[in-house]
């Protein structure tokens, strides 16, 4: 079923269906930025500026971090000072690097997210984990 909502952004109207956004970040000053479907279009709401949508986003992304979705896979990960809520099962790559760290990129952005095994743990761990579940490779 799909979860469509409306947002105001720069004088626009969107009507987006929040099952299709792949990744959200909350920006170290509040803002949420998401990335329309199919496209490369990021949304930035500030809570100073629309605080009813910006309700919404944190509605849905509370929904969907508490709950449990077959098809969906989504994790936090903080990342550049910023914290990212990405559904991994929409991600298509991911590149381990002698190094150890991962890089993937965030589907309807050009955004890498690069991984470092000694400075993000948590996040790391996490991705190694969906890596290994969905793959059955390990990347040690």
């Amino acid at each position: 079923m799909a979860y469509w909502v409306r947002i105001t952004y720069e004088k626009k109207d969107y009507v987006v269906n929040f099952e299709r956004v792949t990744a959200f970040c909350y920006e170290q000053n509040g803002r949420v930025t998401f990335w329309l479907p199919d496209s490369a279009i990021p949304i930035v709401v500030n809570p100073q500026n629309n605080i009813e949508d910006y309700q919404k986003i944190l509605d849905y992304i509370n929904s969907i971090t508490e709950s449990k979705f077959e098809d969906a896979y989504w994790v936090k990960i903080s990342y550049e000072r910023n914290q990212y809520v990405i559904n991994l099962s929409c991600i298509s790559s991911f590149c381990h690097e002698p190094n150890g760290r991962i890089t993937f990129w965030l589907p309807d952005s050009t955004i890498p997210i690069i991984i470092n095994p000694v400075s993000n743990a948590e996040s790391y761990e996490k991705v190694l984990e969906y890596i290994h579940k969905v793959t059955g490779y390990f990347l040690k």
